[in-house]
């Protein structure tokens, strides 16, 4: 390449730079001048704009750059000097302009626009303003030959591109690739962490010192005592001098002490401030990322005969870059549904007393370590009653069960994949490839998004991810000895249950979280690790939700919450299943940070399985397993949740079962002392039930109590006859009756 063709190269690439900048100021601006036309600040700034690109343009050469901005920059003179107002049709064609400045300068030329279609613009622009004022429109036209014809300016020479150094309001900027600021964040990540392990050591050394802290009272005792003592001189001599040397170490420890101390904390302070620089560099402004956004909503909304605009709060939250390149695909994709979906046609909007013109509002926040994005629109909300038929007419629920869902159930179909309202496919929605999309990318980024909508009033799309991925906010736990870390982006709870309040239903662990039975499931049987024990109090449960599912993971021990530097996995190890990436703690001690994402799938496969295996219950010990259990069947959640509180009370081990197929289930899985059920049952009644134990070889002994509405001697006799021991009547039921018939069947609680 020649000096020249370098110099050519390099200014074209300036050309680019400038027409990208200045592109948006056009688009921003003319966005308002579509709303205001007479806005005076943004017909000054736009005219610049075009009047610097038609300036770049002549200095490199690009005729057609220079013909589309003179025509650009002729109208929106005569829209400056008050000659013509600004209509739609005029800012489509301004907006064209934009675009195309942009591509005259294409490093590839299949990318450049034709020169037919450079002609039809421009002819376009002279049109629209000779129809607005006819005289400059003459008089533009018979300008365009002179400005073909004008003698170029000699070109000025482009700083080197190697450098790639400018200097600006916010000072000296150099360009460094992406590759080794990665590598610079993963160094000070490691460097934070490996310098944390000088802990222990300060903590040995104040162990150190305070054991000779104790060495030099024992010494001053012993010498205490031996003053008046007939020990000999050298005997006492020296065990002066052992007090000496020992008030000489402590001397020197102390100095070295404070020394290592000080040095700790200013080694610590600036591991954490080199980290934080590192981390700082990666972090962009989200405007990065909403570049010409506004542009898009304002095109897609006139294609669809729609009037919207898009305005943004907090377009300089930081956040970090592969976060921010990961939220473009979403962000575009619910933009694009809140215009197709949400907002109504403009004579719609004047039926119901609304602006003719549509409004998203995107505000963005930090929130907890955390980005907050809201995105808002003033559309029509879902119609609930609608999204109830569509998911009844597509087989996902039954008419009977769409008819008990709340509106947040509902809404929680639209994230299903392959569901959609509309009922054509068209070019922008209806393929059912939406909002699962959206929602499967923001869980790989860690993250969430949840739906609010307000009937007739619009939608709210809240999406929470991190503000980066080199670092994650985590709970670690212990399982089977060892670390692991949750991500607290997918952590509903953390909670303790007391094993008295696990209940067993079909033939899995529940326990009850506000209004609702939550499955519990080992980590150890998971993540395929030995169980281990802890003699802590409750059993610590980590609870993951997945759309409407939520699981309670059983775990040994909460270490706590902490930021891990992310390290990913040697890439030869593959994918592992269930772990995402690894860390160290500050002690060092490597953790694993889990997969949320695979461990729903794990989960899925374990109850699919039906190979669950029961939650031990470690918390009670040896105590526990010498404990009478006692299974209650029984349809009716009072009388269930009544007798097993009675049995509680009094020392028993209880699980309780829905029905007699459920219990039928739990007997054949399970040990018991004793089976208490009802006789009017869904699926399988009382005494159903009662025949299966009296035929099953194992089950044939266990004492049976059938506790039953029923009090005729007929229905009395029916139960004894399946092989009951004992039949207690409900209606002449109270406390003391139930548990002294237990009492004679298996004897006290503890066996």
């Amino acid at each position: 390449m020649t000096p020249d063709q370098m110099r050519d190269a390099s200014l074209l690439e300036l050309y680019r730079m400038e027409a990208d900048a200045q592109a948006q100021v056009l688009d921003a601006g003319l966005l308002v001048l579509e709303r205001e036309p007479n806005h005076a600040g943004q017909l000054e700034a736009c005219m610049r704009a075009a009047h610097s690109l038609k300036g770049a343009a002549r200095i490199v050469g690009l005729d057609d750059g220079v013909k589309v901005a003179h025509a650009m920059e002729d109208l929106l003179v005569a829209a400056q000097e008050g000659l013509l107002r600004l209509l739609p049709e005029q800012i489509d064609g301004l907006l064209q302009g934009s675009d195309l400045l942009r591509r005259v300068g294409a490093p590839v030329v299949a990318d450049a626009p034709s020169a037919e279609r450079v002609e039809q613009l421009v002819g376009l622009l002279q049109q629209q303003l000779a129809t607005a004022v006819p005289a400059l429109g003459r008089a533009a036209a018979a300008e365009e030959p002179r400005v073909q014809n004008e003698v170029m300016p000699p070109p000025v020479t482009a700083p080197e591109p190697a450098e790639e150094l400018h200097e600006d309001n916010r000072g000296r900027v150099l360009r460094v690739s992406a590759e080794r600021l990665d590598h610079l964040l993963d160094m000070s990540g490691k460097a934070l962490v490996e310098f944390q392990r000088i802990q222990p050591l300060a903590d040995s050394l104040q162990r150190l010192k305070r054991q000779q802290t104790s060495v030099r009272r024992s010494l001053d005792g012993l010498r205490d005592a031996t003053l008046n003592s007939s020990l000999e001189p050298q005997v006492l001599a020296l065990l002066e001098e052992s007090r000496t040397q020992l008030y000489e170490c402590q001397r020197l420890l102390h100095d070295h002490f404070e020394a290592f101390d000080e040095f700790s904390w200013e080694g610590g302070q600036r591991s954490r401030s080199l980290y934080d620089a590192a981390l700082s560099s990666r972090m962009r402004p989200l405007a990065d990322v909403l570049v010409g956004r506004a542009r898009m909503v304002r095109d897609l909304g006139r294609s669809l005969g729609k009037q919207v605009r898009l305005d943004i709060e907090g377009e300089a939250t930081q956040v970090d870059r592969d976060v921010l390149e990961r939220l473009d695909a979403p962000l575009t994709h619910l933009l694009r549904n809140a215009i197709d979906h949400g907002i109504e046609r403009p004579e719609l909007r004047a039926r119901k007393g609304k602006a003719q013109e549509g409004r998203l509002l995107l505000r963005a926040r930090h929130r907890a370590g955390m980005l907050l994005l809201e995105l808002s629109d003033d559309g029509a909300g879902v119609d609930m009653e609608r999204l109830r038929d569509v998911v009844v007419a597509r087989k996902f629920a039954s008419s009977e069960t769409a008819a008990k869902l709340d509106e947040g159930e509902l809404l929680a179909f639209l994230f299903l994949p392959g569901f959609s309202l509309r009922e054509q496919v068209t070019e922008v929605s209806g393929r059912g490839v939406g909002l699962d999309a959206v929602q499967h990318e923001l869980r790989q980024l860690r993250g969430s998004v949840r739906l609010e909508q307000r009937r007739g009033e619009g939608s709210t799309f809240i999406l929470q991810v991190p503000l980066t991925l080199s670092v994650v906010r985590s709970l670690v736990v212990e399982v089977a000895g060892e670390a692991y870390a949750f991500p607290l982006a997918h952590i509903e709870h953390m909670v303790r249950v007391n094993s008295e309040d696990l209940v067993q239903l079909e033939g899995r662990q529940h326990f009850w979280h506000g209004d609702r039975h939550v499955s519990l499931i080992s980590a150890s049987q998971l993540l395929q690790r030995p169980e281990g024990r802890t003699e802590e109090a409750g059993i610590p449960l980590v609870l993951i939700r997945e759309r409407d599912n939520l699981y309670g993971i059983a775990v040994e021990r909460f270490i706590g919450e902490r930021t891990l530097v992310v390290m990913p996995l040697d890439v030869r190890l593959g994918k592992i299943r269930d772990v995402a990436a690894g860390a160290l703690l500050d002690d060092g001690t490597p953790v694993l940070i889990l997969d949320v994402e695979d461990l729903f799938s794990s989960i899925s496969k374990l109850l699919g399985s039906g190979q669950l295996e029961r939650v031990d219950r470690r918390s009670q010990g040896a105590q526990e397993t010498a404990r009478k259990r006692v299974l209650v069947v029984d349809d009716s959640l009072t009388v269930r949740e009544l007798e097993r509180k009675l049995l509680l009370s009094r020392g028993y081990d209880v699980a309780v079962a829905v029905d007699g197929m459920d219990g039928w289930n739990a007997l054949r899985a399970e040990h018991f002392d004793l089976l208490i059920t009802d006789i009017d049952m869904p699926r399988m009644d009382g005494i159903e039930l009662v025949t299966l134990v009296r035929r099953d070889n194992r089950l044939r002994t266990l004492p049976v109590m059938v506790v039953s509405y029923k009090d005729r001697e007929e229905d009395r006799r029916r139960g004894l006859d399946a092989g009951a021991d004992y039949y207690l009547a409900k209606a002449s039921f109270h406390d003391e009756a139930l548990l002294d018939a237990v009492q004679v069947l298996i004897g006290e609680a503890q066996g």
